[in-house]
């Protein structure tokens, strides 16, 4: 996802090999280009969107449907120009955030309840930097025409995180996604050592040149982290362990009980016990339940009820 002129075909062409018309003039990709790649025995699917303009999110320039494939995404990869200003990023973060996506942004840790009836309780568990008050709490409440609730906040919240719980809570439409973000800037042959220095700096950015395949690795790799993605390997009884083909989990610490749904939703019934060798373990091997937290190339042995 990104801007036109600005590489996305030529990147997903380097990376997965499925041709993406990419040309000089904007606007090459009209319609979604998927490829696919692998990478630690992983197979990454990789959606080119068509580039969002301004008014994207009311639904100019197809841009509802583009924001909607988004929405559905492990991680979003934003491709700017690094010759260019930074100017075009915030355009396409408002756009972004008019449909609900948040990036790099966790929940806000805020409670919410409507009551009918009480008035308004409210608990702050922690300091609050952003003018977050009673008073302010009752206005954004009032504008939603929400005489009595109960709130409590658990982080330092602003006015637009308490809008983000209390909108969905009050009707269907208006769900928010909290989705990891890449800012990939392409095209640095074309920048200063000194500008490639502070791209570097800055987080959730990554450098690359895509036309000479330059930093493609770092690219590979931060994708790979941002999407949370762990390799578990199974281990049938009295063979070995099948390293070619590792069953991937989108969680930072993933359970036993979502590896089993992972593999198929009726192991759970069935499931007694497991082994399991690798780092989530003391020692090799270590029989574990169902909440047992698996990590990276763990190998899991599943010990059905007889």
């Amino acid at each position: 996802m990104g801007f036109p002129s600005v590489g996305k075909s030529t990147l997903l062409t380097k990376l997965t090999g499925t041709f993406s018309e990419a040309a000089s003039y904007e606007f090459t990709t009209l319609t979604c280009v998927p490829g696919s790649m692998m990478y630690k025995g992983a197979k990454i699917q990789v959606l080119d969107l068509p580039g969002i303009i301004e008014g994207a999110k009311d639904g100019k320039g197809r841009g509802r449907q583009v924001i909607s494939t988004a929405r559905t995404c492990n991680v979003i990869l934003i491709i700017l120009d690094a010759a260019k200003p930074v100017t075009m990023k915030s355009l396409l973060e408002r756009e972004l955030e008019g449909f609900g996506i948040r990036l790099n942004k966790a929940p806000p840790r805020i409670r919410f309840r409507k009551k009918d009836r009480g008035g308004v309780s409210c608990v702050f568990g922690v300091p609050q930097t952003h003018g977050m008050n009673v008073e302010t709490l009752v206005s954004v409440l009032k504008e939603y025409r929400i005489p009595c609730a109960d709130v409590a906040f658990r982080c330092d919240a602003t006015v637009d995180d308490l809008i983000d719980v209390i909108e969905p809570a009050m009707s269907k439409r208006g769900t928010r996604v909290y989705m990891p973000c890449i800012y990939v800037m392409n095209k640095i042959d074309q920048i200063t050592i000194e500008e490639l220095d502070l791209i570097d700096q800055l987080p959730h950015y990554i450098p690359i040149c895509a036309q000479h395949e330059w930093n493609f690795d770092a690219l590979l790799e931060m994708v790979w982290q941002y999407a949370k993605m762990l390799r578990i390997y199974t281990k049938p009884k009295g063979q070995v362990p099948d390293y070619t083909a590792p069953v991937i989990l989108y969680d930072a610490s993933p359970s036993m009980s979502l590896f089993c749904n992972r593999i198929h939703k009726g192991i759970l019934q069935q499931f007694k016990y497991a082994w399991v060798w690798g780092k989530s373990v003391k020692h090799q091997p270590m029989k574990v339940g169902i909440k047992h937290q698996l990590c990276d190339e763990d190998v899991v042995q599943i010990v059905k009820k007889t």
